[in-house]
């Protein structure tokens, strides 16, 4: 399959805004086409080719050089396709997307995948805050599809989140699922504090243990059926981490009992 590649002249002074660097709107574009795709720095309206250096012609293999960390809405509600970043990824990345993959083999900048529908985003490093989540003023956060944070990732993870699913290798900062609604988040190194504040619904799975807040409480103990499935298709995304249940269990806990929610935080204890 043929490819389009963007390599970055120059890091802009202040954030670039590219929604135009998405396989629907590229695909069908000869060369000259892409390069004079609308692009804005500020209030100023530039083309495309007056930031990156543009080879072939348009296609739905995008593959993106450079440090693109002030480059903002690569893939905004892309539908197919697939994008690839040689490098650090700016905000909202994959915002609003609902078909295709995004690779970024660095790290990315803050709410990548905020109010997804569909697709599947994959950060190598670490991501920021709101991942997944509602913008401000909105009442759902993602609604379908995976984000695969490789590194860390900041605050309000999730937040109001509906469907879909996220899953941290590192360390997740504060109120991780803020408003949950549904979905499933995995944090394989665990989170800092207020995990699940106000969490109607949905499902956070930890592996190392959590500081909860004192409106959830403790339900059984337990090795859901479902999480053995989730750790066979996550396998395939080469994400993976213990299910068997001779190896350990999770502790159940429900909340938060303070909206009141019916949420659940299953957190791992492996077998001594």
């Amino acid at each position: 399959m043929s490819k389009t590649i963007f390599t970055l002249k120059e890091r802009p002074h202040v954030p670039l805004e590219t929604e135009v660097l998405s396989p629907d709107v590229i695909a069908s574009l000869k060369h000259a086409e892409v390069e004079a795709l609308p692009v804005f720095l500020g209030k100023r309206q530039y083309r495309l080719a007056d930031f990156f250096a543009i080879e072939g012609d348009g296609s739905e293999e995008l593959e993106i050089h450079g440090d693109v960390g002030r480059v903002k809405w690569i893939g905004r509600a892309m539908t197919r396709g697939r994008i690839t970043i040689h490098g650090d990824a700016g905000m909202h990345l994959g915002a609003h997307m609902k078909g295709g993959t995004i690779e970024v083999q660095g790290n990315a900048s803050d709410w990548i995948g905020a109010e997804m529908k569909g697709g599947l985003i994959r950060v190598a490093g670490s991501a920021g805050g709101q991942v997944g989540a509602a913008y401000r003023g909105s009442t759902s956060g993602m609604s379908g599809g995976t984000i695969l944070v490789g590194g860390s990732a900041g605050l309000e993870l999730g937040m109001r989140m509906r469907r879909g699913t996220i899953v941290v290798q590192g360390v997740v900062r504060d109120f991780a699922g803020l408003q949950m609604k549904g979905g499933t988040i995995v944090l394989l190194s665990g989170a800092e504090v207020r995990t699940g504040a106000w969490m109607v619904r949905g499902t956070i799975v930890s592996f190392t243990p959590l500081r909860l807040l004192p409106t959830f409480s403790y339900a059984c103990t337990c090795n859901p059926i479902f999480l053995r499935l989730y750790a066979r298709h996550l396998q395939t995304l080469g994400v993976s981490f213990p299910s068997a249940p001779e190896a350990g269990f999770y502790r159940r806990y429900t909340g938060d009992g303070a909206v009141p929610g019916k949420g659940e935080i299953l957190i791992w204890h492996p077998q001594q």
